[in-house]
């Protein structure tokens, strides 16, 4: 289960809308071993593409180094579907390399009638997805 406060889940939707129509992205690191997702890190999405999103790879390793010196680690990896359901693609299964995080979607498309965005996660392990229940709290 993910377990995210309020605040980060509203940046990361925030983030989404404001992106689109292109794909947003971002992690959102944490103390490492806690799985708690604490420090909200939007990145550009290096594609600019409303369909297909990619870390730039400069960003990304400043962020991991910054990761790294802070003793954290990437706790939530998040992107949005702009057209689609909250669902991962096969390429976004291809390039998920990190099975301790938890893989957060966010469509700003409305492909269920539920309202302008869903909001989902997922742990992607060896490509194989598994959906995970959400619990969305005040504080930690």
């Amino acid at each position: 289960m993910l377990t995210i406060t309020q605040d980060l889940h509203d940046r990361i939707v925030a983030h989404a809308r404001e992106d689109h129509p292109d794909e947003a992205c971002g992690v959102v690191a944490g103390p490492v071993g806690e799985g708690r997702p604490e420090r909200f890190v939007p990145m550009l999405n290096a594609a600019r593409s409303p369909t297909f999103y990619e870390f730039d790879s400069q960003d990304l390793l400043k962020l991991y180094r910054e990761m790294d010196d802070r003793d954290e680690e990437p706790v939530v990896i998040y992107h949005s579907h702009t057209a689609t359901e909250a669902y991962p693609s096969r390429t976004d299964i291809s390039y998920a390399n990190e099975p301790g995080a938890h893989y957060v979607l966010v469509s700003t498309a409305d492909t269920d009638g539920a309202g302008e965005f869903q909001f989902r996660s997922f742990r992607i392990v060896e490509g194989e997805v598994t959906e995970e229940e959400i619990q969305v709290v005040a504080t930690y």
